[in-house]
This record gives C-alpha cells, sequence and structure tokens, in this order.
C-alpha cells in the first residue's frame, strides 16, 4: 500500500516492477524528509453488498501485468458520481477479461466499496467470426435478479427501460463482458447493438446511473458516442514490452531483458500469445527464449489471433495425437462452457475417431491429471469457484479446434455435434416455460444443424418443442425474439436469404418468413428486407398465393416504415394482385388497406379512398 493524497493506494509489484520500485522509494524518502507527515486515512469500513452474481464471468488466468493505469481509472471511475460506463476496446486475447476480473477481485477484498448489488454477464462466445447471438437470456435472468414482477412482459424496449430503471435503484456495480457478438458487423453501423433491449439498457445507464457499468468488447460502441460526458471508452493497448518480459520473468524464462523483450515484440505484444509463451518455454530444458524463434508462425490475420494460435498450434505440436488434444477438440464444439454431462456424452463408447480415441478408458484420476495439466499448460480455463464441473477455454483456444475439426476431420464433427443434440433433447424439459428452461433447446437446435441434422432439429425441436407449433410459445409467451432468431439461423447457409438445400421447400420459406418477422420485431428493419423478399419468392414458387400475399404486404409496410414509399407501393400492389388471385376474403380486404395505406403516404387521397371503400365493400360481403 502506498500513501498518496491522504490516500492507500494498492500497486502490484509484477507490475511494471521499475516504475513501481521508483514510486516506493520516492514515496519513502518523502516521508523521511518531512518531520510532519502524517500517515494515510485508514482503509474505511464498506458492509458487503445485498446480493452478488459473478459466476457467469470467464475464468481468467491470475497474472496481470502493464494494466495500473487501466485499475486506477475504474477505480476512479467506481468512486466518481459523473462516469456511468467505463468501456474496454481491444482485440480477443489482449487481457479485457483479466483486467476486469483482477480488478472486481480487488473491489471484492473491499466488500466492492460500497456497491449495493454486483451483477455480471458474459456474452463472449466462439473466436472472432461472425455470430447470430441474443441478449433474451441476460435480460430474463436480469429482471428477475434485480426484482422485475415480469421478466417475459412487455416489448423488448420495455424491458431494457425496465432494467435500467431496478439498476439505478441502488449504487450497483454491472459488468458486461464480451459485447461483440451482440453488435452489428456491418459497415453502415459497426458496432451498434442489435439487440433493443440491451440498447436500451446500456443507452439508459449512460444517461443516468448511481453506480458503474463496466463493458469489455472487441468493437468500439457506437451507441455510446453521444454521452461522452459519462462514457469512458478506452482502447486497450496490445502490452507493452516491458510487461511481457515481466511476464515470462515470472514463467521462469531465462535470457536478457532485450532477448525478452524482443521475443514479446515477435508474438505481436499479445497478452495471451506471450503468456501461452512462458508456459510453452518454460517446459524446455534451460527455459530460454532462444528457443521462441523455431516456433512456426501462422499465415492468418493478426485480428484473427495469428500470436496467440501460433502458440495453440505450438502446444497441438508438442502433444501429439493424445488425450491432450482430444478434450481440446471436444471444447471446440462448444460457444460457452462445457458442463460435466455434455463432456460424458461426448466421451461416451463407442470412441468417434480423431475426437475421443484417446481418452477412452482413462480413470477417474487419469482424467483429474488431464484437466490439471491442461490448466497449467493456461489452454482451458481455472477451476470455477462457482461452476466447478465447468470446462472453459479461452474462445480463441476454441475457434482453432473447431475450424480443424471442421475442415480436416469432418465425420468427428458432425458425429460430436450429434451426440450433444441427443443428450440436450434428452436433458431438457418437454415443453419449458422459461427462457433459461428452453436454453437446452435453443443450444439443441444448434448442435442438431451442425450435425447435419437440419429437418429433424426443425421439426421435432423447433417446431413441437420450442413453438408448440402454431402456440408460437417462446415468441407469445416469452418475447424471446432474439433467441427465436439465433435458433432460424442454423437453418441458413447464408444469412438471411438462402437457407440450407437439406429443408423441404415449404420449411425454408417458413425459416425466411421467421427470420423476417424476427428482424423487424427487432427493429432491424433493413435487415429484415432479404428475407421477406426471399420467401415471397418461394411461396409464390409454390403457387400458394394466399401465403404469399402476406410476405408482399409485409415488405410494403417495412418499405413504408423506412421511408421507401416508391417500393412500398409496388409491395402493396403485387399483395392486392396475390389476394385476389387466392379469392380469400380477409387477404383480398387487408391488402388493400395496405395499398391505400401506401398510396396516402405517397399523397395520392382519391386512389387511396377508392381502395378503402373497396375494402369495406369486401368485408360486408364477408
Amino acid at each position: 500500500m502506498l500513501p498518496r493524497d491522504g490516500k492507500s493506494v494498492s500497486r502490484d509489484f509484477r507490475d511494471e516492477p521499475d516504475e513501481v520500485f521508483a514510486e516506493v522509494a520516492e514515496n519513502i524518502f518523502e516521508i523521511i524528509d518531512n518531520p510532519g507527515y502524517k500517515p494515510p486515512e485508514p482503509i474505511p469500513h464498506w458492509s458487503p453488498p445485498k446480493k452478488i452474481d459473478i459466476r457467469r464471468l470467464p475464468m481468467t488466468g491470475e497474472e496481470l501485468f502493464g494494466r495500473q493505469k487501466q485499475l486506477e481509472m475504474l477505480d476512479q471511475a467506481w468512486e466518481s458520481d459523473h462516469t456511468h460506463i467505463v468501456s474496454f476496446v481491444a482485440w480477443g486475447g489482449v487481457g479485457k477479461s483479466t483486467l476486469v476480473n483482477k480488478w472486481l477481485e480487488r473491489m471484492g477484498a473491499d466488500n466492492y466499496r460500497g456497491a449495493s448489488r454486483v451483477f455480471a454477464w458474459s456474452f463472449y462466445s466462439q473466436g472472432t467470426g461472425e455470430k447470430v447471438t441474443s441478449a433474451d437470456l441476460f435480460i430474463a435472468e436480469a429482471l428477475d435478479w434485480f426484482g422485475d414482477p415480469d421478466p417475459s412482459a412487455g416489448s423488448p424496449w420495455d424491458k431494457g427501460a425496465r432494467l435500467a430503471g431496478l439498476i439505478r435503484e441502488n449504487k450497483t456495480l454491472l459488468v458486461l463482458d464480451g459485447l461483440e457478438p451482440l453488435q452489428s458487423h456491418y459497415d453502415y453501423e459497426r458496432g451498434k447493438i442489435k439487440d433493443p433491449a440491451l440498447a436500451t439498457v446500456i443507452s439508459e445507464l449512460a444517461r443516468q446511473n448511481p453506480g458503474l457499468c463496466v463493458v469489455t468488447t472487441r468493437e468500439a460502441v457506437p451507441d455510446l458516442a453521444p454521452f461522452q460526458e459519462t462514457v469512458c471508452q478506452e482502447e486497450l493497448e496490445l502490452i507493452s514490452a516491458e510487461a511481457g518480459r515481466a511476464l515470462l520473468r515470472v514463467s521462469g524464462v531465462q535470457g536478457s531483458d532485450p532477448e525478452l523483450e524482443r521475443a514479446v515484440r515477435d508474438f505481436g505484444n499479445h497478452a495471451l500469445a506471450v503468456s501461452l509463451l512462458g508456459v510453452y518455454l518454460h517446459e524446455i530444458p534451460g527455459h530460454n527464449i532462444s528457443n521462441a524463434s523455431g516456433i512456426p508462425d501462422l499465415d492468418i490475420p493478426v485480428r484473427e489471433g495469428r500470436h496467440p494460435r501460433r502458440m495453440i498450434a505450438a502446444f497441438e505440436r508438442r502433444f501429439g495425437e493424445g488425450p491432450e488434444v482430444d478434450v481440446l477438440r471436444m471444447l471446440g464444439l462448444f460457444d460457452h462452457p462445457a458442463n460435466a454431462g455434455a463432456i460424458a456424452a461426448l466421451a461416451a463408447a463407442p470412441a468417434i475417431p480423431n475426437l475421443t480415441e484417446h481418452i477412452q478408458g482413462l480413470s477417474e484420476g487419469d482424467w483429474l491429471r488431464l484437466i490439471h495439466k491442461l490448466r497449467e499448460e493456461r489452454l482451458i480455463a481455472s477451476e470455477s469457484r462457482h461452476q466447478p464441473d465447468l470446462l472453459d477455454a479461452h474462445p480463441l483456444v476454441r475457434e482453432h479446434f473447431s475450424e480443424q475439426l471442421k475442415g480436416e476431420y469432418p465425420e468427428a464433427w458432425q458425429e460430436g455435434n450429434n451426440r450433444l443434440y441427443e443428450h440436450l433433447k434428452e436433458i431438457a424439459g418437454e415443453y419449458p416455460d422459461t427462457i433459461e428452461d428452453m436454453n437446452p433447446l435453443y443450444s439443441a437446435v444448434a448442435h442438431g444443424c451442425q450435425a447435419g441434422r437440419y429437418q429433424d432439429a426443425m421439426y421435432e425441436v423447433y417446431w413441437h418443442r420450442i413453438r408448440r407449433k402454431d402456440e408460437a410459445f417462446n415468441i407469445k409467451k416469452l418475447g424471446a425474439f432474439g433467441a427465436d432468431l439465433v435458433a432460424v439461423s442454423g437453418f441458413y447457409y447464408s444469412l438471411w436469404d438462402k437457407p440450407v438445400a437439406e429443408l423441404r421447400e415449404t420449411s425454408k420459406a417458413y425459416v425466411l418468413n421467421e427470420a423476417g418477422f424476427d428482424l423487424r420485431a427487432l427493429g432491424r428493419l433493413k435487415e429484415a428486407v432479404q428475407p421477406l423478399k426471399a420467401v415471397l419468392d418461394a411461396i409464390i414458387a409454390l403457387k400458394d398465393w394466399k401465403k404469399a400475399a402476406i410476405p408482399a404486404g409485409n415488405l410494403s409496410q417495412l418499405y413504408l416504415t423506412i421511408g421507401d414509399i416508391a417500393q412500398a407501393q409496388e409491395y402493396a400492389k403485387q399483395s392486392v394482385n396475390l389476394a385476389d388471385r387466392s379469392g380469400d376474403a380477409f387477404q383480398r380486404m387487408s391488402k388493400r388497406i395496405a395499398l391505400a395505406d401506401a398510396l396516402q403516404q405517397a399523397g395520392t387521397q382519391s386512389e387511396a379512398e377508392s381502395l378503402f371503400r373497396e375494402a369495406e365493400e369486401i368485408q360486408k360481403e364477408d
């Protein structure tokens, strides 16, 4: 503890050691030369928070180097009345989650310094690729945790506003880790939060927040740009050569300071890469840094994890085909921590070639020693204090072995996903009533699609157990539009216009329509255009004029909302034509109303009035 301005400040001697030792010396001389020196104020005693839930944060390494500035920034933000959100932005593996975990550890040692409640959630998902993800589970769980009487009620915007209000009732510490899966990858809105409930929570907390919200992400959040006075978005730089050198020293790597710093730069000053390098070199006799130059490089972009994946590949070559690689490949089948039941389902006999061959027959003791070894190598995460049966790894580790399975061992990839599909179908309730209980079924759909069992996953799980057929339970009762969109995304080759060929034609039209519906409900209007156009073409090809009139009318309304009145009129005219061909009275009436609406918006009053009258006559006749 160093005295500064009458307060005690905690410093870690492993973090920029030269600076810290110099600061200690300076403080000692100040005390010696100052006869009137008064010791710092005692650390205040804080009561523990009423509620704490940080179990969903990923387990990260214990070592943190070169981040003292950011730790102090978080301390200051927590004490400030003017900083409502702190967002750390950096590539995967740079150390965002480790930084936040270390700060939470320090906060926890002080009973969280006056926080009334502490709640943390991680959205982080596999690797660096674009995925369709949802915040529905987070919103539902958080609303329940903060005391909302009916977490399923209201629109996404309503839920977000209610959650923000509950968070603001007391001084709350909220941590949102790995936000990037919920951010847009389109150039015209890059980084924008796609989920309206989560976007509402973030913007409301930026406006007013007696506590603090800490965000980590790979993409800057443009939703926060209007709140520069209350939001701090910090680009988290790569670690310095000096911090990397200290990290290698802690791992026992031998070499001069310039040699260690040169190696740090060769591995991109990337925290995860340097951490893995230290472990890797320590297992070579002599532990000398010169051995780093013999590790082959990889021909992949830096932003996609080139440097850490170079080390992951090096460990893989060292292990060879054995139980270590089997475990890592199994984790490549998941985009979240794997529980013991799922691992047991994968590891069951008969063995899956290139996936579980080398773990067959391992005793419990051998299995535990294997997991301990991989944790010592830092290739899988430390045991969670909150959920000790989970196995987890950094997303870049999972991505490396996921790509390997899909590309080099497709049969193992398919059978692994097939076993997880069957396991999840079995453990899930037949008809779950909450988003949390529905989660195994959503995961089953994803694994079923990865296993190539598209029609089975569509009919047996999605249609019967998630949707409950025409009841549309997950939409109408739970309001889980985002989770529904994630589920149907598995049935696409490319989003949102090309369903997989393995689906029946009617099923293709169905998933196109569902995607368009969900995207509209989530306010993602421009994205909704493509699937609605595709479903219109698909239904016209089936010559089902009644069903075809519906997406044509929806497209007209969508273009009106976007502001393209000309396109709205074109699709409204098409919807009238299709409705007339169907002979269905309701469709003929409703589509004339849609066209009349478009004409009225265009200022063509007489034509619009005529169509309204036609619609009235059809209604009377019906």
